[in-house]
Parts: structure tokens; sequence; C-alpha cells
């Protein structure tokens, strides 16, 4: 069974050769997604990466409040993606009498 870990607070000049170096010493790595902005295309300094259940638990213990480039990084179990709702963001909320 796989677990998905975020990392945060990576520099934004993170490379997935580094991230892929650095959670590979734990085993196996399923998949790595770099989060790119949807707007710029730059990275947003999160990434997830998913690997075996106790390989994602020792990368996890080992890494998590580790300092690299100066930025101390958060290595934690992805949690579900929140659902947002559909629209543009309509701060007035949904009336049909308008």
């Amino acid at each position: 069974m796989s677990k998905k870990i975020y990392v945060g607070n990576l520099s934004f000049q993170a490379t997935e050769d580094e991230l892929r170096g650095m959670f590979s010493e734990f085993g196996a790595i399923e998949s790595l997604a770099m989060i790119n902005d949807r707007e710029t295309g730059r990275f947003r300094g999160f990434a997830f990466i998913e690997m075996e259940d106790s390989a994602a638990n020792a990368a996890i213990k080992a890494l998590n409040g580790k300092e690299v480039e100066s930025r101390e990084l958060t290595v934690n179990e992805a949690r579900p993606r929140e659902e947002r709702p559909a629209g543009g963001g309509n701060s007035r909320g949904s009336r049909s009498s308008w």
C-alpha cells in the first residue's frame, strides 16, 4: 500500500532531481508532483510524493523540520483535497432574485 506525502516550504528553485535524491534514500518513489501556479507556471514551493507506506513513514520522520537551503521543510502525510465551490468566487453568495 502506498502513502501520499506533502512536502512544503521548498525553495522556489528546487528541482525534481533534488527531491528524488532526497526521498529515494528511503525507498522507491511511485509518483512525484511539483505544484506550479496555474497563471504564471512558476513552482509554488510544495510537492506531493507517493511512496510505499513504510518508506513514506521513514521519510516523514527523517525529513520533517530538516533545513534545506535555509528553509525548514514541512513533510507530512497529505490530507485529502478540500472541495471548493464551483464558480468565480462570487462573494455575495447565490441569489436568484437579481
